[in-house]
């Protein structure tokens, strides 16, 4: 009895391991074409955090999980079972994603987290990888949304600076500057 007790759990266990994959995916399309809105949040973030209870950083791994496997998928059967195992593999262009995924599958290690990490790690202080180039990479919501902040300081300008301080935008220059250049994503009250 406890043997089919474990295949049992076993099997739920199995049939589940593809849900962060699928996970992130809908949270993508939902993100990227906005649907959320329909919902009537101004955010993803929000909605993410209110429909789902799924905090900034967790909604942002589960959709770079999503675009990992989706990268790897074409080169094998074998793939990340996990999001923690997508992780490592995040901060890689997709070409040395693939090939990566291609030479750590054929050490033979056991498929973990852990062992993906640090045959990553391993890999570029032997090879001294540079992480890739991503200056021309920028979204289309990005690029407007800057567009318009750029449009705000024009208009604060030509108003010499009366309905918005300089000493105001210099500040929310600043705090902007900080969150691009943290390491870690704003996690809000995340857990």
């Amino acid at each position: 009895m406890t043997q089919d007790r474990l295949t049992h759990l076993e099997n739920i266990i199995a049939g589940n391991q593809n849900r962060f994959y699928e996970i992130g995916k809908a949270l993508k399309e939902i993100r990227d074409s906005r649907l959320y809105k329909l919902t009537l949040f101004e955010t993803f973030e929000a909605y993410a955090r209110a429909r789902w209870d799924i905090g900034r950083s967790q909604v942002y791994r589960l959709i770079n999980a999503y675009n990992v496997i989706g990268n790897l998928s074409p080169i094998g059967d074998r793939l990340p079972g996990n999001e923690t195992q997508t992780r490592p593999l995040v901060q890689l262009d997709p070409v040395e994603q693939r090939k990566i995924w291609k030479e750590f599958l054929s050490t033979g290690m056991e498929l973990n987290a852990r062992n993906i990490k640090n045959f990553i790690d391993k890999r570029k202080a032997k090879e001294n990888l540079k992480p890739t180039d991503r200056t021309g990479q920028i979204s289309k919501e990005y690029m407007q949304t800057v567009q318009e902040m750029l449009n705000q300081v024009q208009i604060a300008q030509n108003d010499h600076w009366q309905k918005t301080s300089r000493q105001a935008a210099l500040l929310w220059h600043r705090v902007i500057r900080e969150k691009i250049q943290s390491k870690e994503p704003d996690n809000g009250s995340d857990t």
